[in-house]
């Protein structure tokens, strides 16, 4: 799985002029999955995004978690993560898992996050024409890829 954090102020989805979800001050998180992701990457993820200390503290230093302040998580699907771009100029989206293998995986990953956070999660619709808005904070812009661990 590949995750791009946002550490933002506000982030919405807007969906057929609707907006859907929406989150204040928190982390927006693109995720992208493979089909060699399982439950391991899911469970390293989800405590790496929740704990990862990127928010600041009383003197401004980043040294606070999402967890550690109750922060929000707004979640949106993501398989362009997995473009290759390697040939050519239109990417290719091989890596990324179908629909049948990412769906489960995809709310198994929110339903983690929300047991691990204690807080309901905000979501994105998997496959959906999305508008996302965010306010960027910082800016905090991080990626993760839970088969590149060390």
């Amino acid at each position: 799985m590949k995750v791009i954090l946002q550490r933002v102020a506000q982030a919405s989805v807007t969906i057929k002029g609707e907006i859907t979800a929406e989150i204040q001050k928190g982390l927006l998180v693109l995720v992208g999955i493979e089909n060699e992701d399982n439950q391991q990457d899911i469970d390293w993820l989800a405590s790496k995004i929740i704990n990862l200390r990127i928010f600041g503290d009383a003197n401004h230093v980043m040294n606070v978690s999402l967890k550690d302040f109750g922060g929000e998580i707004l979640v949106v699907s993501q398989f362009t993560l997995h473009a290759s771009t390697k040939k050519g100029n239109r990417p290719s989206y091989i890596l990324a898992a179908k629909p049948e293998i990412a769906i489960p995986l995809y709310e198994k990953f929110i339903h983690k996050l929300q047991t691990d956070l204690g807080n309901k999660i905000q979501t994105g619709q998997f496959g959906a024409d999305m508008k996302v808005s965010l306010i960027n904070d910082g800016p905090v812009t991080i990626s993760i890829d839970s088969k590149n661990k060390t």
